[in-house]
Parts: structure tokens; sequence; C-alpha cells
């Protein structure tokens, strides 16, 4: 044979392969990865006069096994619309006819079916079949039915202020709250992208589709579904409660940053949020408020003190129940004395006047110092739009009693999520995570990508210290009504927080309102959760140990036996420290 003729019978079969791989790949996409794309674009079919049909990205929250489930997307479903043009009936005869099928405002109505030589005026939207095909049983003219696609939520209220909404700019729906607006180049899909010529898409280069920059996608969160509902469900029989004007929890592990539930009170119904009466509800307290959260601030002042190596747990003050500080007094919450009193007591008994020895222990530079470190005064850089930072421009201050009052948490004030952060360096060796709600992104060509947080920060305080504090703080829980709440296998490390609430404008302080707070960590030596609690003036009760201690518990019991198959058992008496309890259960399994 021709060695030419060989030459090009080879290049023609290879020409022949690479485009039948090119064919098969193409169908696959349109087949496989972009199925729901071009079934859209048989819906456009039924597009209304008023625009394109809707198309977005996903939300998914993370079950603990992995499983993921749907928390916003797009559902289908019809519409109808006048072209008045062609009515027949009068305006209050077309309402009287089509009302006892479709929920209607009469004076809207009344006022779009009297508009003249209108071709499109839609009177009702987010209809089922059974709806429509009544009303279009009715053989009316000028009455249409359309597709409709939009923006449904499935749980409604749940993770509301994490999750967000879309409103129209211009001609398109856009995020404008939470995840929906700061994934919003993510989640939204152009034209463009949507509706392709098929031929096109099958024959073009395929080099263009496999290695081009796709960011449209999915977005899949740390959110639990399960930890979700049961901080909502304690949030919201707490404020109801004791009648507080605002609550707010979050659920996170502190040593890789994952939120696994996050939620501010009072809430709103994602599928019907322009019903509210107070626009208000709008702003996110959890990173648009900040708020002085009195003494959950003590541990971080006391851990800086024992990683300077200033005080340890057993060293003594005097506590006479009052201290004077630039010529102002500063008080224990009861107004009374203890006498010699260790570091241990002034947590266990929340002793103002024994933060303020601490500080004075630390001195003004550095206790300063230790604050910012943990992040105070600073974005935490969370996947949420108009996160704001924490007020501490006292510790800027010539005057000590700026820092005596900052040492129990009066005068400076956080961000729920920048208080989290904090906390999380505690129970994390020192070291500060990325709090975080995004883990992966599921992009429309059929790949994915994870989402890595490396740490912010590491050794802001000694590992050392981090044990210490966390000794001290499960003495703490375990001092709470005489021990009633003591745990048989699991240590929990905590801290209560009431503060009087600011007046605005620099006022001083109501008298008779509180905020209150609470965090803890568990199992505390190495801890998979940490939980934050807060209720903003809850009504004729006065201490944080009141009305928050018991919803901890009932979450801490609930994560604790939800996620038992992934926790180690630990029992409190022979946990000193993780590896020393490893070791126990190692030598009892002998």
């Amino acid at each position: 044979m021709n060695p030419s003729f060989q030459s090009r019978l080879r290049l023609v079969s290879f020409l022949i392969i690479v485009s039948a791989s090119i064919l098969v790949t193409r169908l696959f996409m349109v087949q496989v990865v972009h199925k729901n794309m071009y079934i859209s674009k048989a819906d456009k079919q039924y597009a209304t006069p008023a625009g394109d049909i809707f198309d977005r990205g996903s939300i998914f929250l993370s079950k603990k096994d992995g499983s993921l489930v749907s928390a916003a997307t797009v559902t289908n479903g019809f519409k109808i619309a006048l072209n008045t043009k062609l009515l027949i009936s009068d305006a209050e005869s077309l309402y009287q006819a089509l009302s006892p099928y479709l929920t209607l405002d009469h004076d809207a109505f009344i006022t779009k079916a009297s508009k003249k030589n209108d071709p499109y005026e839609e009177i009702a939207n987010h209809l089922t079949k059974e709806e429509v095909t009544a009303v279009d049983d009715l053989h009316i003219a000028g009455v249409s039915v359309f597709k409709d696609n939009w923006r449904f939520y499935p749980g409604n209220t749940m993770a509301s202020h994490t999750l967000g909404f879309l409103a129209f700019k211009g001609d398109d729906r856009v995020g404008q709250y939470g995840l929906e607006r700061y994934y919003n180049g993510t989640l939204s899909k152009s034209k463009d992208q949507s509706y392709v010529n098929f031929f096109a898409e099958v024959f073009s280069n395929i080099k263009d589709t496999i290695n081009s920059e796709n960011n449209q996608g999915d977005i899949v969160s740390t959110i639990d579904p399960s930890a979700q509902n049961i901080l909502e469900t304690e949030l919201s029989s707490t404020m109801e409660k004791w009648h507080a004007d605002e609550a707010g929890g979050i659920i996170i592990n502190p040593k890789t940053g994952e939120i696994y539930a996050i939620a501010g009170e009072p809430t709103f119904d994602l599928n019907n949020f322009g019903d509210v009466s107070d626009a208000s509800v709008y702003r996110n307290p959890i990173v648009e408020n900040v708020y002085e959260f009195g003494s959950v601030i003590k541990p971080l002042v006391m851990a800086g003190a024992l990683d300077a190596g200033v005080v340890t747990p057993e060293t003594t003050y005097v506590d006479k129940g009052i201290v004077i500080v630039n010529k102002k007094p500063i008080m224990n919450f009861d107004k009374k004395a203890r006498g010699l009193s260790t570091m241990q007591r002034v947590l266990d008994e929340s002793l103002n006047t024994g933060m303020v020895f601490v500080e004075s222990k630390l001195g003004n530079d550095k206790f300063r110092a230790y604050m910012k470190s943990y992040g105070i005064g600073e974005k935490t850089g969370i996947d949420l739009p108009n996160e704001t930072s924490g007020l501490i421009k006292n510790l800027d201050s010539p005057r000590d009693i700026e820092y005596a009052n900052a040492s129990f948490g009066q005068g400076i004030a956080l961000t729920p999520i920048e208080a989290v952060r904090a906390f999380s360096v505690l129970a994390n060796g020192g070291n500060m995570a990325q709090p975080h709600l995004i883990k992966e992104i599921k992009y429309n060509s059929g790949l994915s990508k994870d989402i890595t947080y490396p740490l912010v920060k590491s050794g802001i305080i000694k590992p050392e210290a981090s044990d210490t504090i966390t000794r001290m703080l499960v003495h703490v829980f375990e001092s709470y009504d005489g021990g009633a709440h003591k745990m048989e296998h699991y240590s929990v490390a905590t801290k209560t927080g009431t503060a009087q609430v600011a007046k605005p404008n620099g006022g001083g302080y109501y008298e008779d309102r509180h905020m209150h707070s609470f965090f803890g960590y568990f199992p505390a030596y190495d801890p998979k959760f940490l939980v934050f609690l807060f209720l903003k003036n809850p009504k004729q009760i006065k201490y944080a140990s009141q009305t928050l201690i018991p919803p901890f518990i009932d979450i801490t019991e609930f994560l604790l036996n939800y996620y038992s198959r992934y926790l180690p058992l630990c029992g409190r008496h022979r946990c000193v420290a993780l590896r020393r309890c490893n070791s126990l259960r190692s030598n009892n399994d002998r």
C-alpha cells in the first residue's frame, strides 16, 4: 500500500475518532450536565411579554452524613395576566368571576383591569396547575395563563437571615440579602449562559467548554438542618418565654470555623418576605449589630493573664466588694464582698472586682494587645454581606477606668460573630479559625470546588493557657446550681454574661434593661462545638444563668446525641485532658 495513502488514512481515522469523542462529550454535556438548562429552554415558549424565564443556582444545607437538603431553589408553576385590549367584561364583573379561584386584592385588580389597551397586566402568580386550569376553563377573553418560575425556600423561616432573598434590580432578580447577595455572582445565570443555541453548543470548540472558567452553579453550606432547627426552636421559645426584644445564636466548630447553625430573632418568611411590617427585621443581628455582652468577656481577659504568666487559677486577691478606679466605684453584681478569693472563684462567681485585679496585673498595654489579638474590633470576614466590626475605642483611652470596665465586658461592644471567633481561640489551643458558611461550589459545568479556610492566626495564647482556661470554665459549668448540670460522659466549658443595655448616643445605661449572653464548648478538651446564645432585654428576670442555661443544656444534649458516633466518649471524672482520657480508655480496653 502506498505510504502516502496510509498516512492520509491514519489522519482521517484520527479525525473521525476525535470528532466522535467531541460529539459524545457534547451530548453528555447536553443530556446530563445541562439537562435542566435545555428543559428551561423548551419552556421558553411559555415566556411572557414581561421577560425571560428565571433561572438560578440552588443553596444546599449539609446533613451530618454529607447528604444535601435544598434550602433555596427555583420552582415552577403558572401565572395569569390580562390583555385589557381583549377584555369584554367590566373590571368588577371580571373580579367576581375570578375571585373564587384566585386570591386577588380587589382594589389592585380593579386598577389593573381598568387600564386601556394594555397587552400585559399580571394579576396572580405562583399558581398551581389546578388553579390555572379552573381559570382557563372559564374561557374569558383577555385572560391568559403563562409559565412561571420563582425562588422557593422549602424551610420558609429557617435560616432566613442567613439565606436572604432576591429582589428586582431593573429587569433582573438579584440577591439583596444574606447568602443570596454574597454569592450572587455564583448563583445567578446569565441569559447567554442559560439559553444557548443547541447546535452551536454541540459543535463549538470542545476545548472552550471544558477549559472555560464557569463561575455559575450551586453552593453548599455548612449549616446542618437538624442543628439549625434545634437552635431556632430554642431561641424562639426562650424569646417568647421572657418577652425579649431580640435573640440570637451560633453553633460553630471552633477548630475549623464551620458554622452548623446560625440564627437571629425576630425572623421572617423567606417566601413572603415583603409581608413584614418593620423593615428593620432585614438587619442581620449576627453580623450587623454590636452589643455589650458583659461577663462572657472575662475568660478572654483571664486567658491573656494566664498566658502572660501574671496569674494562675490559684492566685488570690482580697475582694472587698468594691474597688475605686479614677474616683469611680466598681462593684460586684451583688455588691457583696468575698474576702480572700482565687482566680477560679472570680470566674465561678463572676466577680467584677476580681477582673479589675486581673487587668491591673496585665497592665493596660498588654490588656489592649490581647483583646486586639482575639480579633476584637475587626471584621471576621464571614461570607455574609454588611458585616460590621466591634467598638473598642475605649481601649485607646488614657484613663484606667475604661480598661477596668472593659475587663468585665462593659464599654466595649462586639458583633456576635466577632465574639464567637474570639471564644473559639480559647477552645482551639490559642489558634483562630475563619468562621464560614459555604464549603463547596458545584459548578454548572459538572465540576465542583471545595472551599478551604486556613487559620486566620495561630499562637494567640499558648496551648497551656488554653488548657488552663478550659479547665477553669469546666469548673464554672459544674458549679452552676450546685452541680445540677454536670454531664456523665462529657466535660463542658462555659461562661454566662449579664450586662446593662447602653442608652443611645452615650447616655449611660438603662437600669431595667439587660443583655444576657452565654457561651460553652464541648467536649471541653477536644471541642467539636461552640454554642453562643444571647437575649436582649428579657423582662422580669435579671441574670443570664436563669434564661440561657436551660436552652444551652437542651442544645448541648441534642448535639451530643445527634453527633454521638462522631465524638469520643470521655467521662467527666476521668477526663482531665483528651490524651489522658484516651490513655485510660485504652487501658480499660485491655
